[in-house]
């Protein structure tokens, strides 16, 4: 029996990695599926490492890898006795070629995980994954629903224009060679949902995947978490940004010599939610411009903690390069903080080009970047008319309910297509 657009359905949720505090994916992970689960319906994560931090009422079943990457001993040197079979051997040779294996490792761990239970569910959606393995269970007939955020290959091309030798180019394109088999896998998956008009196009563009098979339905956020707390005093001339990645796609080299000019004329600090690497270019440039008493960085904290790091800013900064939606975007917005963006990729949909959310400039560039930090940090009119307009607009169209209704039609449409065939 084929299930009715308002039957509650059974959902096998993948999530190849699902750390909440490293990236976007896991922060997905756990909002939407818990919206799905209080809509009525039924949610089995199958997670690999690090495991997702999911809440009640939404059930997990582990898929253990060797967990290669995991700190503080990444790209280890797994004990004889960790290999249980030949997909352990996969991951292991994968990782020593330099390569990263986990879509396809985990993809082929899943496919056993799910032989034999296709009458417990009614459609799986994969966040992100795109192993060759889920092309298998297609074949049996399960429908399966995909989301894409944004093409990988926008942080493989910035990575590699960013490479600073010839080794480390090569490097890269060998880490990055799992994108071919995500393509691949992208462009015979019956229905993508991915999270901007942006990213439509871009994966589109990039991968070859048919638009009339993408539907766009934006992410949300917890905004009765993130909201304006005024019991929490603003630090003047705070700044505050998130990157959850050391990577030139999230823009902290523009961002920092644009702190670098701002500071000339006022006082200025920048906190950063993320964890510094060093030896990176992020690292040589605070040393290079003499920033190192004015930027800190803090990780590992908790959403609370967050939230109130946001309410104490004074202004937020998203100064990506390219982002394929943008979850701080939006926490900034639904904290009343008023934000600084860039126009890389999705984010004029997520903040809006009225100029009446959010100050916009062009990605990569520390001048522009500058001024309108100087402009909001000057002028505290401005900074409140952008606060309340960003949780105005927060509230109308980025909630995971929304997002959760969305992905729901995407399943139900998917679910009929495939019984009328």
């Amino acid at each position: 029996m084929t299930a009715g657009r308002g039957d509650a359905l059974r959902v096998a949720y993948l999530a190849y990695r699902g750390n909440p505090h490293s990236g976007g994916q896991g922060v997905y992970t756990r909002y939407l599926t818990a919206e799905l689960v209080a809509m009525g319906h039924t949610v089995e994560v199958f997670g690999g490492q690090p495991y997702p931090v999911l809440e009640d009422g939404v059930g997990f079943t582990p898929v253990p890898s060797l967990d290669l990457y995991r700190q503080p001993d990444p790209f280890r040197v797994p004990h004889l006795r960790e290999f249980k079979d030949r997909v352990d051997v996969l991951e292991f040779a994968y990782m020593c070629s330099a390569a990263f294996p986990e879509p396809l490792t985990y993809s082929l761990r899943l496919r056993k995980l799910l032989r034999g239970r296709r009458a417990d569910f009614d459609v799986i959606h994969d966040n992100q994954c795109f192993g060759s393995g889920l092309l298998d269970l297609v074949t049996e007939g399960w429908p399966l629903v995909a989301t894409l955020h944004h093409p990988i290959t926008v942080d493989r091309d910035l990575e590699l224009s960013h490479a600073p030798s010839a080794f480390r180019r090569m490097t890269l394109r060998r880490w990055y060679s799992f994108l071919h088999m995500q393509m691949k896998v992208a462009r015979q998956v019956e229905s993508i949902v991915t999270v901007s008009e942006s990213s439509k196009r871009d994966v589109a563009d990039q991968m070859g995947v048919d638009p009339a098979r993408m539907t766009v339905v934006p992410i949300g956020v917890d905004h009765l978490r993130f909201k304006p707390r005024p019991d929490v005093a603003k630090v003047p001339g705070r700044l505050m940004t998130t990157a959850s990645a050391d990577v030139p796609l999230k823009g902290l080299v523009p961002l920092l010599e644009a702190l670098a000019k701002v500071r000339t004329e006022r006082h200025v600090e920048l906190v950063i939610v993320g964890k510094p690497r060093p030896q990176t270019r992020v690292g040589e440039t605070i040393d290079r411009l003499g920033l190192a008493d004015c930027v800190r960085f803090v990780s590992g904290v908790s959403d609370d903690e967050i939230v109130r790091l946001y309410n104490q800013a004074e202004v937020a900064v998203v100064p990506s390069l390219y982002e394929g939606f943008s979850l701080p975007a939006i926490e900034a917005m639904a904290c009343g903080t008023p934000l600084v963006a860039t126009t890389g990729g999705a984010l004029p949909e997520v903040v809006g080009t009225s100029g009446e959310t959010g100050l916009l400039v062009a990605p990569g560039d520390p001048e522009a970047l500058a001024a309108a930090l100087g402009t909001a940090l000057d002028d505290p009119e401005l900074r409140a008319r952008l606060g309340d307009a960003g949780r105005r607009r927060v509230l109308e169209r980025f909630t995971w309910r929304a997002c959760a209704e969305g992905t729901v039609e995407a399943y139900h449409e998917l679910i009929a297509r495939k019984a009328r065939c």
